[in-house]
């Protein structure tokens, strides 16, 4: 945990709906690097032009879902890491930096990113960056259909990075940051396991369907801000331009719920700042201190569930200790695994 002595107790946070230029047409690294660069000197502008219009007490804004790249669209592991991910140390992270640093505010999104642990991998990676222009937080996705993820590596990523690193909570000046990434706002487990650690804002970048009907998407982001009393700041796309799906596939509906489960902010399609909202960490800690029926967080009774969850397996963990696979492991896996539970009975 990083932990920042200044504290902040109010300001704005911005949930910042932007276009995801993808790279998979890029015809190789260079291009694909040409893209993202362009990319980040777009939301620079952006990001300048959104303070200047919330004002100077927006200190945090959320990105998109992969917004520098897009999502692999058939390419293999191998082709993918070198044209779309990032390293941990990279130039595209020392480029966010530079405009967190100039603005003073904690920058949050979602990237496709190398680990010199694991070679032949790569994760989905949620960050923050904090003013100084540093990585406060590095979390990565641990639900995914088709991504490598810590648990398809669980022995040896516990190795390298310990619980903490699984399930990391940034406590900084603004408050106890966490992140989900995209679908995984609808595993209440993930969310629960970084309130346990004391996140107060989870920090959502998703790249999403929406429209005039409410999702299950939608109505997770309302129950785990209730049910952990936090904040949630939902970043979707504003669309994804340059691969073969159209365009306004992910597009629109940012938005910030508080600890109430209330929607203080949303917006509608398109490139918008309009999701932005002030978080009220005061009022927030307030709740969390109060007694009473509605003080959900103090009322868990864990042991009641510990032993279910230790001696259940549904998705097995390191499947993917070996390194890289074909592709048409992600949904083998998960046919052995529906055949394997409808056999025990449980489905």
């Amino acid at each position: 945990m990083v932990d920042n002595t200044h504290k902040i107790d109010s300001f704005r946070a911005l949930a910042l709906q932007v276009t995801c230029h993808a790279v998979n047409q890029a015809g190789g690294r260079q291009e694909a690097r040409l893209l993202m660069q362009n990319s980040i000197k777009r939301l620079a502008q952006q990001i300048a032009a959104s303070i200047a219009f919330i004002g100077p007490d927006c200190r945090l804004i959320v990105l998109p879902e992969y917004f520098l790249t897009g999502f692999p669209m058939g390419e293999s592991f191998a082709v993918w890491r070198e044209k779309a991910c990032l390293e941990m140390a990279g130039a595209e992270y020392e480029a966010l930096g530079k405009i967190a640093q100039k603005h003073q505010i904690f920058l949050a999104g979602n990237a496709y990113e190398l680990d010199p642990n694991f070679p032949d991998l790569y994760f989905q990676t949620c960050f923050v960056i904090d003013p100084a222009g540093t990585v406060v937080l590095r979390y990565r996705r641990l639900n995914s259909m088709f991504a490598p993820t810590p648990h398809d590596v669980w022995d040896k990523y516990l190795d390298c990075y310990g619980l903490s690193g699984v399930f990391p909570v940034a406590k900084t000046a603004i408050g106890n940051l966490a992140a989900l990434a995209s679908e995984e706002i609808l595993y209440p487990e993930v969310a629960r396991c970084l309130a346990m650690r004391g996140a107060e804002i989870f920090l959502h970048s998703t790249s999403e369907v929406y429209g005039q009907n409410s999702s299950p998407k939608d109505a997770a982001k309302i129950t785990r801000a209730v049910e952990n009393m936090a904040y949630v700041v939902s970043a979707n796309t504003a669309g994804i331009v340059n691969n073969s799906i159209p365009v306004a596939s992910a597009d629109g509906g940012s938005k910030i719920i508080d600890y109430r489960g209330m929607v203080i902010a949303k917006t509608d399609t398109g490139e918008s700042m309009a999701a932005f909202a002030e978080i009220d960490l005061a009022a927030l800690r307030r709740d969390r201190r109060r007694l009473g029926l509605n003080n959900l967080l103090s009322r868990q009774r864990f042991e009641l569930y510990a032993q279910s969850y230790s001696q259940s397996n549904f998705y097995p963990a390191n499947t993917m200790l070996k390194g890289e696979v074909d592709r048409k492991h992600f949904t083998q896996t998960q046919q052995d695994t529906i055949e394997r539970l409808e056999k025990l009975g449980i489905i």
